[in-house]
């Protein structure tokens, strides 16, 4: 029995990454970092939410987003810092940044992004060992009550949803 006024919100899609060893989400050892496990996978782009990739560079939706259409571009080598980055990785980081905002601004007609990266722990990168740029949508006041009291996000829109209209949007070559 609940506890009178004591609301629920399900987030079951969750679970998997409670469950998953805080190794996985960490970015340490390439085999062991989420994003390489990802990139590797032969599952479909549709289930690992890889929105776009090339030999260098991928787009992932974040799994956790903080809003809906919130994107990941991440070198496909294993690097944990721009310094890292060979000259032609980086060229090609900052062009797929820039594809993401475009496929993001025609998607959902944000107010404003936010572009970014978290470079180490300390920094606030929930994978500090793999490099990647956030690339997020924002609205006014789209930092509710929820977040602030419940630490909760609201989002309207599910993944499977996310993933197909961003890559819907994204420019073509």
């Amino acid at each position: 029995m609940s506890p009178e006024g004591l609301g629920r919100l399900w987030a079951g899609w969750r679970l998997p990454y409670l469950e998953d060893s805080s190794a996985h989400r960490d970015g340490g050892e390439k085999g062991t970092c989420i994003f390489c496990r990802i990139l590797a996978s032969d599952q479909p782009p549709e289930e690992t939410y890889v929105v776009w990739r090339d030999d260098t560079c991928a787009v992932l939706l974040n799994a956790f987003p903080y809003t809906s259409g919130h994107l990941m571009i991440t070198p496909v080598r294993h690097v944990a810092d721009l310094e890292d980055c060979s000259p032609e990785e980086a060229a090609v980081l900052w062009q797929v940044v820039r594809d993401a905002v475009v496929a993001v601004r025609a998607a959902y007609s944000p107010e404003g992004l936010n572009v970014g990266a978290n470079l180490g722990k300390a920094a606030g990168a929930g994978v500090p060992g793999h490099l990647h740029v956030h690339c997020v949508p924002r609205w006014s006041g789209d930092t509710n009550f929820m977040t602030t009291l419940a630490e909760t996000r609201v989002l309207p829109e599910a993944l499977p949803s996310t993933f197909e209209r961003v890559r819907a949007a994204w420019p073509q070559p």
